[in-house]
């Protein structure tokens, strides 16, 4: 039997109800071009993909964003993406004939003006654009232009898909399944569809550039992670996983089997296990790579000459985690020298 095609069909579904996206998730998401972060406290010690990822490229980065929560500077590329995905997200709150251009392109106000009243995001403009500096790459872009090229991000999107023939199953949805071996998996999905005969589609929106070849297994790695969930949760094994890069115009797709996904959950499995004894120890090492250029940690990374903060014991713990740590409690009089 072939795989149920969901290129051309028309996605109608009755929509879930399923708990809202965290107040504050969708910018979070862009930080990692709307990859998903864990912005609520979980039940217990969860795994998303973008921690997943974190702890595989740099444990230590996976300690200062999970446990140590260092705060992180936001980017104009990074809150374009926030923008892009609310724009999209709430195309679909319109009738399937209004999902144009110019109805997308109206959205994009509104969106931003909610937008602009996080934290740290103001400040991002703060600083006016001179005449002429558009030629400076380090120059900060003024709202007008940097609300432009948002806007040709989402009418790129009107060239992958046809929304009016799209009626999604969900949007910005929370997806979670605990593992036979008690793992909680978390993540938050772009847009789910369901085709009448039941075939699942999984779509991420990427705001930026097609990766290159040797690349595309870490794109696919969140995608396969939420593939794994649905297939625990549903039975049902993602007839299409879709990331669509609207800065290219171009889509990336894939069809994972019940095999892979077995493989994919003993990878998580085992990443999970190294961050189990990583905690457990509170041995987190830097990884220096070039990705380092990016990140906002230097100043307190080995690796470069800083010193970690002191492990949060007590905050890992009360967060669920199991430690050989010992709680140091200090004294009124030691708290009081702080």
């Amino acid at each position: 039997m072939g795989t149920p095609s969901l290129g051309d069909m028309t996605l109608t579904v009755q929509t879930d109800p399923v708990p809202a996206a965290p107040a504050g998730h969708a910018l979070d998401a862009a930080q990692s071009d709307a990859t998903p972060l864990d912005v609520t406290a979980p039940r217990r010690p969860s795994l998303s993909p973008s921690r997943a990822a974190d702890f595989k490229t740099c444990p230590l980065l996976y300690r200062f964003r999970t446990i140590d929560r260092l705060p992180e500077r936001k980017s104009l590329a990074a809150v374009r993406g926030t923008l892009v995905h609310s724009v999209l997200e709430r195309l679909y709150d319109l009738p399937a004939a209004g999902r144009t251009v110019e109805a997308a392109q109206e959205l994009l106000e509104p969106a931003w003006a909610e937008l602009r009243e996080e934290p740290g995001v103001a400040e991002l403009f703060a600083a006016a654009q001179e005449d002429g500096a558009e030629t400076t790459p380090s120059a900060p872009e003024s709202v007008e232009s940097w609300l432009l090229s948002a806007g040709k991000l989402v009418e790129k999107y009107f060239t992958l898909e046809d929304p009016t023939r799209i009626e999604p199953h969900g949007r910005e949805e929370l997806v979670e399944v605990t593992l036979p071996d008690g793992l909680l998996l978390r993540g938050f999905v772009d847009r789910l569809d369901v085709a009448p005969n039941g075939a699942l589609r999984v779509v991420d929106y990427k705001t930026g550039a097609v990766p290159r070849e040797a690349f595309e297994g870490k794109a696919l790695f969140q995608m396969k992670f939420y593939a794994l969930v649905l297939w625990r949760t549903r039975g049902v094994v993602a007839a299409q996983l879709k990331l669509l890069y609207l800065k290219d115009g171009d889509a990336l797709t894939y069809a994972p089997d019940e095999e892979e996904l077995i493989r994919f959950e003993r990878t998580l499995v085992a990443i999970w296990a190294a961050i189990e004894r990583a905690v457990t120890t509170g041995d987190f090492r830097p990884n220096k790579t070039r990705l380092c250029d990016w990140c906002d940690h230097q100043a307190v990374c080995p690796a470069w000459g800083g010193t970690p903060p002191p492990f949060p014991v007590e905050a890992v713990a009360a967060a669920g985690w199991q430690t050989q740590l010992p709680v140091v409690e200090l004294s009124s009089s030691e708290v009081g020298a702080g």
